[in-house]
């Protein structure tokens, strides 16, 4: 039993001997024939110069060309409110009633006095008329004419007291009747009908939002703030900004509004605690679509002209760099390092420096490949590589 054992223990390693050996055979034979494996295949192209444009965004809060708090000049109850949230107002609408009948009887009294008061000129200016004649005469003493005269002056200025006082009071009288100063939206309405209200309450009775303008504020970093600079054309702020193109709002739907706005403005300091400067753009708002106290994001436009654009699945980053395969006339390809825009447009890079029109590049898989090796070129057309270009 043990020899039986030993003979078929002895005939399986003469068999993985000779199959060893044919392996080895085969391997020689083919690669006698076939010489190195087959060069495989990557999709190339030849990179050409293309007019494209940037869009840089920045997170913009709204504002109505104008928020006026409403409030009460004078102390009084709400009487009548007439108007509701939201409602579109026009400038010299009526808004509010107050009730405050001490105002009106303050007119009444100032009116009262005015005509007291007219008495009293009456009087005064009679006591003139008839000292004149008697001090011509010299039937009493000049001294009479001069305090008779002094008397209808009082009188005269006293009148014209009252007729201030009747000015103030008719004025006091009329902020018992509040109308809209513009045009605008009416916010929310904290008071209801009764409320006890004065010139110092908290709270105003309402906000009115013109928004036939909007305004949309953002913010560029320092760094931003030189580029924008830079690239814009001009010699001052002024006409850098004169020169920027129009900007779109992309509302919170994710929608785009259909009004272009101009930049406008820009702070004339950086905020030291957060390292940026505030722009404001204006945005027509001809249907008040857009409502104060909203957020949107600003879309800044930057036309290139004969930019290399490459996509950005051709290259690949190595420590905080960026590399793409140019491949030579043999197939053979080489990683190359290259420079682009913080800004990219679609799914492409704009490269600045490394590589330029009419260099052949790898597509797509350069995560394989390395330097010296031989590759199958498959060539595609500009029009493919680029049809998705924006």
């Amino acid at each position: 039993m043990k020899n039986t054992i030993k003979l078929l223990t002895g005939f399986s390693a003469g068999l993985i001997l000779l199959s060893s050996c044919g392996d080895k055979t085969q391997q020689g034979a083919a690669a006698a024939a076939g010489g190195p494996p087959p060069a495989q295949s990557y999709p190339i192209f030849t990179l050409t110069v293309h007019n494209a444009t940037l869009n840089s965004t920045y997170p913009a809060t709204l504002q109505g060309q104008q928020n006026i708090d409403i409030r009460p000049k004078i102390d009084g109850f709400v009487e009548q409110i007439f108007i509701d949230e939201g409602s579109v107002v026009k400038k010299g609408q009526l808004l509010f009633k107050i009730s405050a009948p001490q105002y009106q009887q303050d007119v009444n009294n100032a009116a009262a006095a005015i005509n007291s008061a007219e008495a009293d000129v009456s009087s005064a200016e009679l006591q003139v008329n008839k000292t004149k004649p008697l001090v011509e005469k010299d039937i009493i003493s000049h001294y009479e004419l001069e305090a008779a005269q002094l008397t209808l002056k009082a009188r005269r200025a006293a009148l014209a007291q009252a007729k201030a006082n009747l000015a103030n009071a008719k004025t006091n009288l009329g902020y018992t009747t509040i109308t809209s100063p513009v045009n605008g939206v009416v916010g929310t309405i904290p008071y209801k009908l009764g409320s006890l209200i004065n010139a110092n309450t908290a709270q105003p009775l309402t906000t009115i939002s013109n928004i036939g303008k909007v305004y949309a504020y953002f913010s560029l970093n320092e760094k931003q703030l030189l580029d924008f600079s830079r690239t814009m054309k001009g010699k001052t702020m002024n006409e850098k900004l004169a020169n920027t193109p129009p900007v779109s709002l992309v509302l919170p739907d994710g929608t785009t509004y259909p009004e272009k706005g101009r930049v406008e403005t820009i702070s004339g300091l950086i905020n030291t605690e957060t390292g940026s400067a505030s722009y404001r753009a204006t945005f027509p708002n001809p249907v008040g679509l857009i409502r104060s106290g909203g957020t949107a994001t600003i879309q800044i436009p930057q036309t290139l002209k004969d930019a290399i654009l490459i996509p950005q699945k051709a290259v690949y980053e190595l420590q905080g760099k960026h590399f793409v395969y140019v491949v030579d006339s043999k197939g053979a390809v080489k990683s190359t390092e290259i420079e682009i825009m913080d800004l990219a447009t679609g799914q492409f890079y704009v490269v600045t420096s490394g590589i330029k029109a009419g260099e052949t590049v790898v597509t797509d898989g350069a995560n394989t490949l390395k330097d010296g090796m031989v590759i199958k070129p498959e060539a595609q057309t500009a029009e493919t590589i680029y049809k998705d270009l924006n």
